[in-house]
């Protein structure tokens, strides 16, 4: 008989943008770019940004190979909504999440977005430990989260940190 030989499933990679600049989307959104000019699939899932439409309507011209999808309902960004209005949108971010943890079920896409999830856990939306859970459920898929900051237990989850933060702002200057 043979030795059956089993290959050692290599895991995905965590990256993640943090940080008070402006361009951890975009910098995600390059990534995703960049994957899908090599023929991979895309999924990107937007937390907190309402259903405002500004980039919404060209990402989705890039279909099949990256998705976009935003679970809120609101067309106002999370923080202005008032509390009665934040708790309806909860139950459609924990769709969004469910959804996450689907496409990582079925390994249907190469890069998997996860844009502004870091908010997600500043607000007590998601806790340190299901973010883990999604996590470790990746396989070879790998993942970005984005977010303004970062805490310790999830720096400790990511592979990769870039922190995006401005260095000079000049409204004069030309």
């Amino acid at each position: 008989m043979g030795a059956i030989v089993e290959k050692e499933m290599e895991q995905g990679k965590i990256t993640v943008f943090t940080g008070s600049g402006h361009g951890k989307t975009s910098a995600a959104l390059g990534n995703a770019l960049q994957r899908a000019a090599l023929g991979k699939n895309v999924v990107v899932i937007q937390f907190l940004k309402g259903k405002g439409l500004q980039a919404t309507q060209y990402l989705q011209r890039l279909e099949p190979e990256i998705k976009l999808f935003r679970f809120e309902k609101s067309i106002e960004n999370f923080t202005e909504r008032t509390e009665e209005e934040k708790k309806e949108e909860i139950a459609n971010i924990r769709n969004g999440l469910g959804y996450a943890r689907k496409v990582l079920s079925t390994g249907e896409c190469s890069l998997l977005v996860l844009d502004e999830v870091l908010g997600l856990v500043n607000n007590d939306i998601l806790s340190n430990e299901e973010l883990r859970a999604i996590l470790d459920s990746r396989g070879e898929t790998d993942i970005i989260l984005t977010g303004l900051a970062i805490n310790e237990e999830v720096c400790r989850m990511a592979d990769e940190i870039n922190e995006i933060e401005m260095v000079k702002s000049c409204s004069l200057c030309s």
